[in-house]
C-alpha cells in the first residue's frame, strides 16, 4: 500500500510578544510560494490574530467555525473554511471576536492538522507567546517548532526555560531564529553570549538589514515583504536566507 504523502507542520512561536512572529510567518509563507510549495497559514494567535488583517483579506469562516462544526458532527471538508491569498498561499484565520477564542477546544487541533497535512506541502502556525494548553498541544504535535528570539534579556531567559523543558523531555524538533531586524537598538549580548544564555545553538538569523521603517505601509496594502519585487532586488541576501531557512525547516 503506497505511503500517503503528508505536509510538514511548523509552529512559529516565542516566549515574549513583539518579536516578529507574524511577519516571520508571512515571510516564510512567501518563501514557500517562491519554492512553489502549497502553503497554508493557521492563525492560532487567538487573542489578537493578525494574519488576515496583515494580508488585507476578510475571511467568511475562521478557526472557530471549524471547531464548532467538528463538535456538532457537521464538518465535511477543510476546504470550506479556507481563504485564499494567492495561488500557493491560503489561510485559516483566528476569530475576529476574541470571546469565541475561549470556545476553541485544543482537542480538535490534531484533526485539523491531519486534514491540512493531506492537502498542503507546508502548514505554518502563528501563535501567541503564552504557554497555554493550546500552544503546548501544538508544540507537541507539529513536525517542527521555530522559536524566535531577540537580543533582549527577558526574551532570552524565557526562551532558555522552554528549551530546557524540551531537552529534559528529550524533544528535539525545534530550531532557533535570532531576529536582529526587530531590535536595532538592542545590542546587549554577542551571538556567543546569546547561545550561552539559552543553552542552545542559533540555527538561523534575520539580519538588521531586513528592518523596514515603513513596514506598516506593506501591512496596509496586504503585501508579504519577500514577494515584493523591489525588496527581492534590494534585500537579495536576506530573501535568499529566508528561502534557505524555509527549505531547511521541511527537510526530512
Amino acid at each position: 500500500m503506497p505511503k500517503i504523502k503528508k505536509g510538514k507542520s511548523i509552529c512559529i512561536t516565542s516566549m515574549k510578544g513583539g518579536v516578529g512572529k507574524t511577519i516571520t510567518t508571512l515571510n516564510l509563507a512567501g518563501a514557500y510560494n517562491l519554492l512553489n510549495k502549497k502553503c497554508i497559514i493557521l492563525d492560532l494567535d487567538l487573542g489578537g490574530g493578525g494574519i488576515a488583517l496583515s494580508l488585507n483579506i476578510e475571511p467568511k469562516k475562521n478557526l472557530y467555525n471549524v471547531c464548532y462544526d467538528m463538535m456538532n458532527n457537521s464538518f465535511k471538508n477543510i476546504s470550506e473554511y479556507i481563504t485564499r491569498y494567492n495561488e500557493n498561499i491560503d489561510i485559516i484565520s483566528a476569530p475576529k471576536d476574541p470571546r469565541l477564542s475561549f470556545k476553541i477546544d485544543p482537542k480538535y487541533i490534531d484533526l485539523i492538522l491531519y486534514n491540512l497535512e493531506l492537502a498542503y506541502d507546508v502548514i505554518l502556525i502563528d501563535t501567541t507567546h503564552a504557554l497555554s494548553n493550546m500552544n503546548l498541544t501544538i508544540m507537541d504535535r507539529v513536525y517542527k517548532n521555530l522559536f524566535i528570539v531577540t537580543n533582549d534579556p527577558i526574551d532570552l531567559k524565557n526562551t532558555k526555560s522552554i528549551i530546557s523543558i524540551f531537552k529534559d523531555n528529550e524533544i528535539d524538533n525545534y530550531k532557533v531564529l535570532l531576529n536582529n531586524s526587530n531590535s536595532l537598538h538592542k545590542e546587549y549580548f554577542s551571538l556567543y553570549e546569546i547561545k550561552n544564555i539559552i543553552k542552545s545553538n542559533i540555527d538561523y538569523t534575520i539580519s538588521k538589514n531586513f528592518y523596514f521603517r515603513n513596514i506598516d505601509n506593506y501591512v496596509m496594502d496586504g503585501k508579504i515583504l519577500i514577494l515584493d519585487k523591489k525588496i527581492q532586488k534590494s534585500k537579495k541576501t536576506d530573501v535568499n536566507n529566508m528561502i534557505k531557512m524555509a527549505n531547511d525547516l521541511i527537510k526530512e
